[in-house]
């Protein structure tokens, strides 16, 4: 008998999203857990027949073949699955609906066999009138929801949000997505923090002068004018992803890497977390790209990117500079940073200490401040040190020690996936974790509204505005 019987119903199926992302991500997921007995649901505003939508999953399951074997890179055509990919296919079915009707949705939860795990795959605005409707019915009894995130709009309307399914949902059957932090990615920066005693210790206001997230990427707009020039880096990145990341890197040692510990030692971070010296004016500062190539691509302007408005001026790079106002952490600063259309891809947690106290006279040499580097998907770490160098014992050079880290089994949306299926919390972010998400953004956004902090500009494929540090990579 399967270990786990669920239905994955997935709401917006025909969009974006499912095609590219979570389809792909249940195929990876389906090869490791091969004892599940999986059910696929869709469920969109396109009118799919039978075989167009079986196409539609089979390219997405060929598509995550694909990316794990380097030999298939450029095949075009079906290929053939594996007989289990194949099997949850050839069940699957697909049924044209208005997800935020009562009756469409009851006729797809008849269509469940098991339990469903219910995936938005929707505008927020879409899925909370959805949520609307599924409070009045009749809900089988481990229905469990997953919402992408931004998880609202401002802390008031995630409250609200928060309200509205608790009034028909438990909290720990309702999961706020966030694919940034895989299990692979927490769990290993759990380890490197929590499992020996060389790291942990020095990670503390006593040794470290700064703490920098980066998430850089050389991707554009992309086509997703219509969600991005309403939210921008500040909301879609730092705000939905990246807070995460630092929590995790700031909290203390859960008792257990249960859900319950995680999410609670996360959430008090994110509870002492202020804007740096006070003042969001001057801890904050945004920009967006002009014309430009990055590498031999040609980027045009985002205010002239299809379906922008240039006067709502959207940053496409934000950076914010926090302090997590605590024992350990006071007078550190945090600083994310997050944008598009940049020269380089970078997603990395650097860690810079303090310098040391006193060098030795006689010792010569550039002397530079160790520093511990972490990057996100592909895992690796890299700790910086001075040391006597190979040549002259009184020279110290600056050399790196540098490991990989379990890059795991799945996908970054299989990871999300399995928490979803089996009910495991600890991928999602708790109510009061993405109310307090926004009350840490809120002062920067108002600042920004306000106009109190220029819209700087740089070229796409640069660095960032001039002016700006740019944070060493």
């Amino acid at each position: 008998m399967a270990s786990l019987q669920t239905t994955l119903l997935i709401l917006g199926a025909s969009g974006d999203l499912s095609k590219r992302l979570l389809l792909p991500g249940l195929a990876t997921l389906l090869e490791v857990k091969e004892d599940w007995d999986v059910q696929l649901v869709g469920a969109g505003v396109e009118d799919l027949s039978d075989a167009e939508w079986k196409h539609l999953v089979h390219e997405a399951f060929e598509n995550a073949q694909a990316s794990k074997n380097e030999e298939d890179e450029g095949a075009t055509g079906e290929t053939e699955l594996a007989p289990r990919l194949q099997a949850v296919i050839d069940a699957s079915s697909y049924r044209k609906a208005d997800v935020t009707d009562a009756g469409d949705l009851t006729n797809l939860l008849a269509d469940c066999r098991h339990d469903p795990a219910v995936y938005f795959a929707l505008p927020p605005a879409v899925t909370e009138k959805s949520c609307e409707q599924l409070a009045h019915l009749d809900l089988p009894a481990r229905t469990r929801l997953a919402l992408e995130k931004p998880f609202g709009t401002d802390a008031a309307s995630a409250e609200h949000l928060n309200d509205l399914l608790h009034s028909f949902l438990p909290e720990e059957r309702i999961h706020r997505v966030d694919h940034f932090l895989g299990r692979s990615t927490v769990l290993n920066l759990l380890g490197l923090r929590f499992a020996n005693r060389i790291i942990e210790p020095l990670l503390s206001s006593q040794h470290v002068a700064r703490v920098d997230i980066v998430y850089d990427e050389t991707l554009g707009l992309e086509g997703r004018a219509r969600y991005y020039d309403k939210a921008g880096a500040l909301v879609d990145m730092i705000q939905s992803h990246l807070l995460q990341v630092m929590a995790v890197v700031a909290m203390e040692a859960p008792a257990s890497i249960d859900a319950d510990d995680l999410r609670t030692q996360k959430e008090l971070v994110l509870r002492a977390v202020r804007p740096w010296g006070g003042d969001a004016v001057s801890a904050s500062k945004r920009a967006r790209y002009t014309a430009g190539s990055v590498g031999d691509r040609p980027m045009p302007s985002y205010a002239d990117e299809d379906g922008v408005d240039p006067s709502l001026e959207t940053e496409t790079l934000a950076q914010l500079t926090l302090e997590v106002a605590n024992w350990r952490w006071a007078g550190v600063p945090f600083t994310l940073r997050s944008g598009k259309a940049l020269g380089k891809q970078r997603r990395e947690i650097l860690v810079t200490f303090k310098d040391s106290p006193h060098v030795p006279n006689g010792l010569s040499g550039a002397v530079l401040p160790d520093r511990l580097c972490i990057w996100i998907a592909p895992d690796e770490m890299q700790l910086e040190l001075n040391v006597n160098g190979p040549g002259d014992p009184y020279t110290i050079d600056h050399t790196a020690l540098s490991t990989t880290f379990n890059p795991g089994r799945l996908s970054a949306y299989g990871e999300v996936l399995a928490g979803v299926l089996e009910g495991d919390a600890t991928l999602s972010v708790r109510g009061d974790s993405a109310v307090q998400g926004w009350k840490v953004v809120e002062p920067f956004l108002t600042a920004w509204r306000d106009g109190d902090v220029p819209l700087d500009e740089y070229a796409a494929g640069s660095g960032g505005p001039d002016g700006w540090d740019n944070i060493d990579a």
